[in-house]
């Protein structure tokens, strides 16, 4: 990692607390490459409209996700779609470090 100063390195935390939230990471995945309505994603991560419509004004405010308004509806999609490749980093770390446990936990 670079050497950041310690307001760059409070943005990118503030990023990384926005993510740190399992209800906000299933309406990543379902937000995925497309643009869905509100009503759409609620419907798909099965929570209530009131707690997924928290979730996207943080997601929003946050610049992940980019709010579109047409009529009475609500649109959202992924304002940059890189942070895809960071999920799969993650995963991939994740499911690394769970094969590796799963060899020392056969040995046993």
């Amino acid at each position: 990692m670079k050497n950041l100063s310690n307001d760059v390195l409070e943005m990118v935390a503030k990023q990384f607390r926005v993510l740190a939230e399992p209800v906000r990471l299933q309406i990543l995945q379902c937000v995925g490459n497309e643009e869905r309505a509100v009503g759409e994603i609620v419907e798909r991560i099965k929570a209530s409209q009131p707690n997924v419509s928290k979730h996207l004004k943080v997601m929003q405010e946050a610049g992940i996700l980019i709010r579109r308004q047409e009529k009475n509806n609500a649109y959202y999609r992924v304002a940059d779609p890189r942070i895809f490749d960071m999920c799969d980093m993650v995963c991939g770390a994740l499911k690394k470090r769970m094969e590796t446990r799963a060899k020392v936990l056969a040995l046993l």
